[in-house]
Formats: structure tokens, sequence, C-alpha cells
């Protein structure tokens, strides 16, 4: 067995060295290309919400909601359905695993929803603050909340993207439950007050125009901050985890790595 000397124990890992690495370490050309690819798309998915608001509130949007014609709606529809393949069909393209796949999808599906409020902000000057109500989101149902909600999700988005690009290791099967957990739960507390004004102003025998009718009439006033709380908690949970476990693993190679 060789001998161990001083020079071989490596030096503690410091945040600047962690950067460092992580630098070193990704495909920043195509890390590039996909951040690019998600700030063209928050312009694209801003410009269509500008034409929107011109045509259909054209003193500035607030709750409640107008009414909108029924192929409109339908193609809102179609087209949110396409914001969420086209992310994942980029992350597919740029990815050469199933983990950069996905940590790909994340990026640009995050940088997208960040810049697209960035854009908002420089076009219309909107939202007012982080604190701005915005419908989000229609499919199954409609989601509302604050901007800032969704901003900070795309935030751990991007971490968790880097993270597993860095690393390069998928996700076990806790740290999977864990992430699909919260991201369950965030969208619970998006719909959660809506959810509750259908329940208590709807019955059984109303039709679906009917119930299109009775959403219009909704204005989101309290939103379930220890419910989104709890989503933050579930998604940093499995974050941490998948972060200590894979940190052990490669501690205990390199250990290995020694003897040899």
């Amino acid at each position: 067995m060789n001998t161990i000397t001083h020079s071989k124990f490596k030096e503690p890992t410091t945040l600047v060295t962690t950067l460092q690495n992580i630098w070193t370490t990704i495909d920043k050309q195509t890390l590039l290309w996909v951040s690019l690819f998600g700030i063209a798309f928050g312009l694209v998915e801003c410009a269509v919400v500008v034409y929107i608001r011109e045509l259909y509130y054209p003193d500035g949007f607030d709750f409640p909601l107008v009414a909108i014609s029924t192929r409109v709606i339908k193609t809102e529809l179609w087209r949110e359905a396409a914001t969420l393949l086209m992310p994942a069909a980029v992350g597919y393209v740029a990815g050469k695993n199933k983990v950069q796949r996905f940590a790909y999808f994340l990026l640009s599906f995050a940088v997208w929803d960040i810049f697209y409020y960035v854009f908002l902000k420089l076009i219309i000057n909107w939202p007012a603050s982080f604190l701005t109500w915005d419908i989000l989101f229609l499919l199954p149902i409609a989601w509302f909340g604050p901007v800032i909600a969704p901003v900070i999700l795309s935030l751990l988005m991007i971490v968790l993207a880097i993270m597993l690009l860095y690393k390069n290791t998928p996700l076990n099967f806790t740290e999977w439950a864990l992430l699909l957990a919260g991201a369950f739960v965030s969208i619970v507390s998006f719909t959660w007050e809506y959810v509750q004004f259908l329940s208590s102003h709807s019955h059984q025998n109303q039709t679906g125009e009917q119930v299109m009718h009775l959403s219009l009439t909704y204005v989101p006033q309290h939103y379930p901050w220890w419910i989104f709380a709890i989503a933050l908690l579930l998604i940093g949970a499995s974050m941490l985890m998948y972060t200590i476990r894979v940190s052990a693993r490669q501690r205990k190679l390199a250990q290995m790595q020694l003897f040899i």
C-alpha cells in the first residue's frame, strides 16, 4: 500500500472554490444558448400578454377578469400546453443524458418565467410590485398568486438545474418524492382560494358556461403563504438531501483514490 502524504489531502472546499469548479465543469456554451432561449421565450410570452391586455384591458389589467370569447380561451389553453412542451423539447435536445435534460428543462422554464415579468415591467410597467396579483396558468384550472411566488420558485429551479449539471447525478426516490410533493403543494397554494370560491358559489346543476361566468367574478384576496412555505420546505429538503448525498459520495471516492 502506498504511503499517504500530507500533500495528497485536499484543501477544504470554500464557496469560491465550489463556484470555480461549477464554472469549469458545466458546458457553458449549452448553458448560454438554453438561457438565451428562455430569455427570448419570455419576450414572446410577454408580447402575447401585451396584445391581450391592449384588446381586453385598455385601462390596465385588474381583477375581476373580463369576458373573453370561447375561441380565444381555447386558443390560450392550447398555447399554455405548448409552453410546457417547448422547454421540455429544449431540455431533451440540449442534454446528453436524463439528468442534463431535466436540468436544462428547469433552466429554460425558470429563465423564461423570470424574464417574462422583466419584459412586462420594461414594456408596460407592470407589475406594480412583487406582491401584485397575477393569473399564472390555466391548466387544469386557473392559478392565481402574487408575482413574487413564481419568481421564487424559478430561482430555486435555476439553482437545482446548476446543481444537477455540476454533479451530473440523478435524484434518488426520496429526493424525487420531496421535489414532486413540493411542486404539487405550490400548485395547491396557487389554486387554494379560487377552488374555495368556486365551491362556495357553485352547485351541481351548473353548466360549464355558468361556472365560466362565475369565475369572472372572482377577485383574489388572500394568498396562503403558509402552504407556499410548506412547498419551499419540501423543495429545499430535496435539494439539501441531494447535495449532502452526492457530496458525501464524491468525498468517499476521493478518499479511496488516496490509497491508489
